[in-house]
């Protein structure tokens, strides 16, 4: 389920940490004998400089043991890795793995160990059902404070839907339990009658809440495991709407409604989204797969009453939705397969990609993403505009990427360029600039001026193409400048890029 804005996961933290080498011990159980801990190197982005390589740390997680010599853990654990070993309770040696699938959208993430003498002595886990409210589960992990395996039990206090503070952006069934969960947890299993029913991830601050820990369900779990069974991930499926509780007596009759507890009504289609051409604002969703739709969009399922989008988590890409609705009073079918609403990935936290940039006589030119966002200091008040509104003001219609100047290193050919800082490019001689690649392909192009014109009241830059080839060298010498382009890891999917190159 996407959620069409960010942050209000406020409090929520990640449960991955910084500590010493592990020393191995005896005496484990079945259970245990599955669970691992995980030692990664990473290396962070500096989307300020996004031709440097960023600086690097380490950190701590957990992870359980699954059939077939797999490790599941969190994705947070492993994200921007460079280099991973596994440690397992008994042995104090490091064993090397790899990535074999990254779910960055739900936080989860498949390993392998490159030597496989390392799954001797050690047990498959199974991955059971969904715990009940007021069930008591065991927590297993390597948590802040000590190097041996802890374990540490709870009672499930609750079973809903929460942003994944992983992206940010995405938001999943989760299981809240009182268990004592903390920073090294992560990616651990949480046990119930020898099979696990979740894995740690995220919990809220102490300044937030007392004993409030979340749980990825074994649903959540499963359909990773499913998507990646193929050799690639391809990122959860969404209805690409928004809509509105009907429990207002008086909105329902206006919709021709009768009394109950049944249907919600589209405020929003997403043109970017699998809904559009099939849906339309007004609509009233009366049932989706044949599971009624109660009036505060919640459906029956697993014997409890959950959002209706999770009828839609568990599908994948090209799978088809089949929805009741009512609309203009008159009750219809309609059936549509579903797609990922690629705009929402502005404001999602990216991982194991490099920023894309184009510098071009001393001007730094990039796409607006969250990584980006973030990174700036200062933000201009349309830059903050075209940020918080590019999905649901549908900007990306327009402007796939908001390509930006970011910055402009000091040289004598950028003299009085500092106000254009935070610019949206529009158009580069005449021709329009949608992506970073359409600004690439216009620099590209002979010229003996290029004029970049850009959104708003700013006059356009003016840069002269003998000059520019005389400064570059010189420019990426005096600022330790690699290259001068990175165009790769962007989020546009392939299908829109090519649809704008037809258009052109």
């Amino acid at each position: 389920m996407v959620v069409f804005r960010g942050g209000w996961f406020v409090g929520l933290v990640l449960l991955v940490f910084g500590v010493v080498p592990a020393v191995g011990g005896v005496g484990i159980d079945v259970s245990q004998r599955g669970v691992v801990r995980v030692y990664t190197v990473a290396q962070e982005p500096d989307y300020l400089v996004p031709w440097a390589p960023g600086r690097t740390g380490e950190g701590w997680g957990s992870g359980f043991i699954i059939a077939g010599h797999r490790i599941l853990t969190n994705a947070h654990v492993v994200a921007n890795a460079r280099f991973i070993t596994i440690e397992k309770e008994g042995d104090a040696r490091r064993y090397e793995a790899k990535v074999l699938f990254a779910a960055h959208d739900c936080d989860l993430a498949m390993l392998a160990v490159l030597d496989e003498t390392f799954f001797e002595g050690t047990n498959a886990l199974t991955l059971g059902p969904v715990p009940a409210l007021d069930s008591t589960v065991t927590v297993l992990g390597y948590p802040i404070g000590g190097d041996r395996l802890s374990v540490t039990r709870g009672v499930v206090s609750r079973i809903d839907y929460r942003v994944y503070a992983h992206s940010g952006v995405d938001a999943h069934l989760v299981v809240q339990i009182d268990a004592a969960i903390n920073p090294g947890n992560s990616g651990g299993p949480v046990i119930q009658d020898g099979a696990v029913v979740g894995m740690a991830f995220q919990g809220f601050s102490g300044m937030v809440a007392q004993n409030v820990g979340y749980i990825i369900p074994t649903p959540v779990v499963e359909r990773f495991l499913n998507d990646v069974a193929d050799g690639r991930y391809d990122r959860y499926v969404d209805l690409g709407i928004q809509f509105f509780p009907l429990i207002n007596a008086t909105h329902r009759r206006a919709l021709g409604l009768a009394p109950g507890d049944y249907g919600v009504v589209v405020g929003e289609v997403l043109r970017a989204g699998a809904a559009y051409g099939h849906l339309e604002t007004g609509d009233v969703l009366l049932t989706i797969d044949d599971h009624p739709i109660f009036s505060d969009g919640r459906v029956a399922m697993d014997n409890d009453r959950l959002l209706l989008n999770e009828v839609v988590e568990r599908k994948f890409k090209g799978d088809t939705v089949r929805l009741t609705i009512l609309r203009g009073g008159r009750e219809m079918v309609v059936t549509y397969p579903l797609t990922t609403p690629w705009p929402y990935l502005m404001q999602a936290r990216q991982y194991d990609v490099r920023p894309r940039f184009v510098l071009f006589g001393g001007v730094l030119f990039q796409p607006l993403s969250q990584g980006f966002f973030n990174a700036l200091s200062d933000k201009s008040v349309l830059l903050r505009y075209y940020y918080s509104q590019f999905l649901m003001e549908e900007l990306y219609m327009d402007h796939p990427e908001v390509v930006v100047i970011s910055r402009v290193l000091p040289d004598p050919t950028t003299s009085y360029l500092e106000p254009f800082v935070n610019g949206i490019v529009s158009r580069v001689n005449d021709r329009p600039v949608r992506i970073l690649d359409d600004l690439a392909e216009a620099f590209a192009r002979p010229a003996e001026f290029y004029v970049v014109e850009l959104l708003g009241d700013h006059p356009p830059l003016v840069f002269e193409a003998a000059a520019v080839r005389d400064a570059q060298p010189r420019i990426r010498r005096q600022y330790g400048v690699t290259r001068d382009a990175y165009l790769r890891d962007s989020m546009v999917p392939s299908e829109w890029m090519e649809e704008m190159k037809n258009e052109k």
